[in-house]
């Protein structure tokens, strides 16, 4: 049964692949599984029938079958127990890439999330100039601890999985910040994952639609 995803009609991520719908896309396209995309608009986000889907009127939301489910986290989760590709068959190694997945969304990106909303939405406010330095010393803390668990391996934990999956979606979140390019480690990564041909294709699929909506 072919999966149907929800994503932005015209999202604010201007094509960039940073719309949470991107992880659940490349999940799917890594797995070689079909989906649907049903794109929304911000009104129809708050509107009775999506609230149904995602109470909390955002996106991504996955319907499948009597199944619906909300939360990237939890879809790729589902995609990745559903199909092979991007959890472990060892029991052990898969409780560590689920382990992963909890930290990118947990541990990770919290800081991330802070850092760049001020950035976006705090810059005319008197508390900016004192307050950005520490939330990137917040977002670098974390940084060097992952880089220095990572080392010189190509993924966190053996094979690529949906741990870097999801930790990857969360470190571009950085975008042309420069941060992450002050690890090189996490720096070759990120571009590591951005050449799988899942990724290319996940992208590309969502970069479409910011571009018919451009252009309409």
């Amino acid at each position: 049964m072919t999966a149907t995803i929800t994503a932005f009609k015209a999202s604010p991520d201007r094509g960039r692949g940073l719309a949470r719908d991107m992880q659940v896309r490349w999940a799917l396209e890594e797995v070689g599984q079909p989906y649907d995309v049903r794109l929304v608009t911000f009104a129809e986000m708050k509107a009775p029938a999506h609230l149904a889907l995602h109470p909390f009127g955002q996106i991504p939301t996955y319907e499948e079958g009597s199944l619906s489910l909300f939360e990237s986290g939890a879809i790729v989760l589902r995609i990745g127990e559903s199909h092979p590709g991007l959890l472990p068959a060892d029991r052990d190694a898969r409780s560590r890439a689920i382990m992963w997945m909890f930290a990118a969304q947990a541990t990770v990106q919290p800081p991330i999330v802070e850092l760049t909303m001020s950035a976006m939405l705090e810059r005319d406010e008197p508390w900016f100039a004192t307050r950005q330095p520490r939330l990137e010393q917040a977002v670098r803390d974390r940084l060097s601890q992952l880089s220095a668990r990572l080392g010189e391996a190509d993924w966190l934990d053996g094979d690529f999985s949906a741990g870097d999956l999801m930790m990857v979606t969360v470190l571009r979140r950085l975008g042309s910040s420069g941060i992450v390019g002050d690890y090189p480690n996490l720096a070759a990564y990120v571009a590591r994952a951005e050449a799988r041909p899942a990724w290319a294709r996940a992208f590309a699929a969502q970069r479409a639609v910011f571009e018919a909506a451009s252009n309409p």
